[in-house]
């Protein structure tokens, strides 16, 4: 009867270290594409500030 119990137990240990497993490589997928979008995003905010604020820092200073 013990053997059966824990032929059950390891069983039911293997299926939840499976879905844990799933669940950890979703979670590592979402956060690169998240991590991507934001570093898009920083790239194209920073690319349009720098080109507006340089310009007009440019001229303010030459006047």
């Amino acid at each position: 009867m013990g053997a059966v119990v824990s032929c059950i137990k390891s069983i039911f240990q293997t299926i939840g270290a499976c879905l844990m497993a799933i669940v950890n490589g979703i979670g590592a997928v979402l956060q690169a594409i998240i991590g991507g979008i934001v570093s898009l995003f920083d790239i194209v905010i920073s690319c349009l500030t720098c080109g507006r604020g340089g310009g007009r820092r440019g001229g303010r200073s030459a006047v």
